[in-house]
């Protein structure tokens, strides 16, 4: 059974506070859930995975072994959206196999529910989520590879201070390489 959560629209979505909190075991119906959504289908893989597969893939301990830390994006109060860093030197199976600095990181995040997509609550969780990351002083660039077609994503990096470096080839298709470096945040 997923909690259902009602937002405070009376404080206004763009007021309202966006901040991370770690993801626990609890979250992973809700998370569950929120994959399911064909605005998150359609950029995160095509995949809509059962809830033991989302338990199997997604909980913390388990990513903690990959080097993914899970957060639940919170607008106030209520859980809105899924985020994750990773360190990207040594992710494997063919992902940044070229990268030599440990202070790299990268991310990844989805807002749960398709009504809030265009709000510029992206743009907010995604600063959140690099502020957060450079808190660490050994985190030396945080970079995303949305697909070159998913433009909303682009555009919401973009006015997080992230720059497209190049098109590349990702183990999940064509990327548009983006970062957002320390000196620059």
């Amino acid at each position: 059974m997923v909690a259902k959560y009602q937002l405070n629209t009376s404080i206004g979505f763009a007021s309202a506070p966006v901040t991370l909190r770690h993801m626990t075991e609890e979250d992973l119906p809700l998370l569950h859930d929120w994959l399911d959504r064909p605005h998150i289908v359609e950029w995160w893989g095509g995949w809509r995975p059962s809830m033991e597969e989302v338990r199997t893939h997604y909980l913390p301990r388990v990513m903690a072994t990959e080097r993914v830390t899970p957060y639940i994006g919170m607008l106030g109060d209520t859980p809105f959206a899924y985020a994750q860093s990773y360190v990207a030197l040594g992710s494997g199976d063919g992902w940044w196999e070229n990268e030599t600095d440990p202070g790299v990181r990268g991310i990844d995040q989805s807002i749960g529910d398709a009504h809030l997509l265009g709000k510029g609550l992206g743009t907010k969780l995604v600063r959140a989520l690099v502020d957060m990351l450079f808190r660490d002083p050994s985190v030396t660039k945080v970079q995303t590879d949305p697909a070159p077609t998913n433009l909303r994503a682009i555009r919401c990096y973009e006015k997080a201070g992230f720059r497209i470096v190049e098109k590349i080839v990702t183990p999940d298709g064509p990327a548009a390489y983006m970062i957002q470096y320390r000196s620059a945040w």
